[in-house]
């Protein structure tokens, strides 16, 4: 199977089955996606989901977050991996918006990056969700799901080399779509231990259960 097919195929099934794909974060503004995604860097969204209402409420906007504590933002974030080194990061990135964009989220590249703790995947989902950009974030289940089912070629072996493949072969309007089809494929049927390959509704076009040479193409 050539790879447009592939992509066409692949595409038509997510359109059919997820039309409206969605971060599972839950927040209500730019600034608690923003917060959001920086702590559920490796950590489920499941757990996040568990932890921002308490710090939502105690600093919902970044102004009061710029004005927290060190100790106060780590202990209701302690659940979350990592909690020493994100609460700094929040802090910071808070004390940023407030003194460099008057406490508005940025919406680019560029800007976001500059944050404390914000890497081109975190400044990727935040333009993509809350901007509605076109913009690819490769996170662990983007990045194995589109080598193993033959998006990406083997020799994209970075997070960048697989977004820039993707956004390559993916119609603009679709790659905010594609980066969720991707994370909740990968999260529930196209698992990194087991994939569920008996139930899954992109196997007939899938190099990792095609046994065709010709799909390997």
């Amino acid at each position: 199977m050539q790879k447009k097919e592939r992509y066409q195929r692949i595409t038509d099934y997510f359109q059919q089955t997820m039309p409206d794909a969605q971060t599972e974060l839950q927040y209500q503004s730019p600034y608690q996606l923003l917060v959001a995604v920086m702590l559920s860097a490796q950590c489920t969204d499941k757990r996040v989901n568990m932890t921002t209402p308490a710090l939502f409420q105690a600093y919902p906007t970044s102004q009061a977050l710029a004005t927290a504590t060190f100790e106060e933002v780590y202990q209701l974030i302690r659940s979350i991996s990592y909690p020493n080194s994100k609460a700094r990061h929040l802090i910071n990135m808070a004390q940023m918006l407030e003194t460099k964009y008057n406490g508005e989220v940025p919406s680019t590249l560029e800007e976001l990056t500059r944050l404390p703790g914000v890497g081109r995947k975190t400044a990727n989902v935040v333009m993509s969700v809350a901007f509605g950009k076109s913009a690819m974030a490769v996170d662990t289940h983007v990045f194995r799901v589109s080598h193993r089912i033959g998006l990406v070629p083997s020799r994209c072996t970075t997070p960048l080399s697989v977004e820039r493949e993707l956004v390559r072969n993916i119609p603009p309007h679709l790659v905010h779509s594609f980066h969720h089809w991707l994370i909740l494929h990968g999260r529930y049927v196209c698992k990194a231990i087991h994939p569920d390959c008996t139930n899954c509704g992109i196997r007939q076009w899938c190099r990792f259960t095609s046994p065709s040479p010709s799909s390997h193409s």
